[in-house]
């Protein structure tokens, strides 16, 4: 077989602000790969299906030296992120042509592993796509499920207030908490997200951006738990109109993203209520909690019990206008790009 181009989505610009398609990133068309000879030293030639753009990779498009709790991208490199891949060719003991993993893959068409320790073998459910497992059955699944389960110590009755409610781990945190008896409070940034969190049950749901959060919380809590992905003036508002003894689920804070963080207003409130703060990485929880995800999860997405949204794109050179939409919350769903069909 004659060589293929094998498109990537090369890190190539520092942002100051937001990510600029075709300047932060660019679309590189210069490689190519011979499927059929390429030597594999032991090794698995996967096609990329799909991949994952999340929040948290605008916190990787930056300087090398610039310490974080995830490594920065390396300019001129392909992004990586979680995807769904299938294997073309293995020799690799335990895997074999037809199989489907997932890891985190570079943002190319084809990658060779040297092995399979950074992959997950994965069998699909036949009534869920390729898509949801990097959505609502994968990662952001994965954050809202074990990190309620581990930190929420919830109880019916209790009040909880869920920020970026109709993203796919907000949507997923709203419909457990109703399922568990808790009075929900979500805000997300549209009309058109806010009677989507209505539709999964949220008690009170409201947009941000033309309703003031301080005076809903004022008149909807106080809250006993608060379910984080936002930060700045929404977690002052959240502290401000806690119970004593809430619990902040720390799961992001894009309002810094793009801008820079805020400082709290009134970090006193941490003693002055005895607030409980829990900022955790998925992975930490996953082994304790994987199994049960499984087991309960999976076949109540795949039967339509837990509803979720995707915001699909098409082909690999939409990586960057999908990542600027990710930070600016413009996206209708979790964001996917379907990089190839099988």
């Amino acid at each position: 077989m004659a060589p293929i181009t094998n498109g990537r989505v090369l890190f190539n610009a520092v942002p100051t602000d937001y990510p600029v398609p075709g300047k932060t990133t660019v679309y590189d068309t210069s490689a190519s790969i011979d499927l059929d000879a390429v030597p594999l030293n032991g090794g698995i030639l996967l096609k990329v299906l799909v991949l994952s753009v999340d929040p948290y990779m605008r916190g990787r498009l930056r300087e090398t030296h610039i310490e974080s709790y995830l490594p920065a991208f390396q300019l001129g490199e392909p992004l990586n992120g979680d995807g769904i891949a299938l294997v073309l060719r293995s020799e690799c003991d335990g895997v074999k042509a037809g199989d489907h993993v997932r890891g985190h893959l570079p943002h190319q068409e084809y990658i060779i592993f040297p092995d399979r320790s950074a992959l997950t073998l994965i069998e699909r459910d036949p009534r869920l796509s390729w898509t949801t497992y990097v959505g609502a059955a994968g990662m952001p699944g994965h954050t809202a499920y074990m990190a309620w389960a581990e930190y929420s110590k919830a109880k019916k009755d209790e009040v909880v207030f869920v920020t970026t409610g109709a993203g796919p781990v907000g949507s997923m945190v709203i419909q457990i908490a109703k399922q568990q008896g808790l009075k929900v409070i979500a805000s997300a940034g549209s009309e058109e997200k806010v009677e989507f969190m209505k539709s999964l049950g949220a008690d009170v749901a409201f947009n941000y951006k033309t309703t003031d959060t301080m005076q809903v919380l004022k008149e909807h809590g106080p809250i006993d738990i608060y379910w984080d992905n936002v930060g700045g003036d929404v977690l002052d508002a959240a502290m401000q109109n806690a119970k004593r003894f809430a619990r902040f689920i720390e799961c992001g804070m894009i309002s810094g993203y793009n801008g820079g963080y805020q400082p709290m207003k009134h970090p006193d409130l941490i003693f002055g209520k005895c607030l409980q703060f829990h900022g955790f990485l998925v992975g930490y929880i996953r082994p304790k909690y994987i199994d049960a995800f499984n087991a309960e999860i999976i076949p109540k997405l795949a039967a339509g019990e837990l509803r979720f949204t995707e915001d699909v794109s098409y082909g690999l050179d939409k990586i960057g206008d999908v990542m600027l939409a990710v930070q600016k919350g413009t996206n209708t769903g979790k964001a996917v790009v379907v990089v190839a069909q099988e």
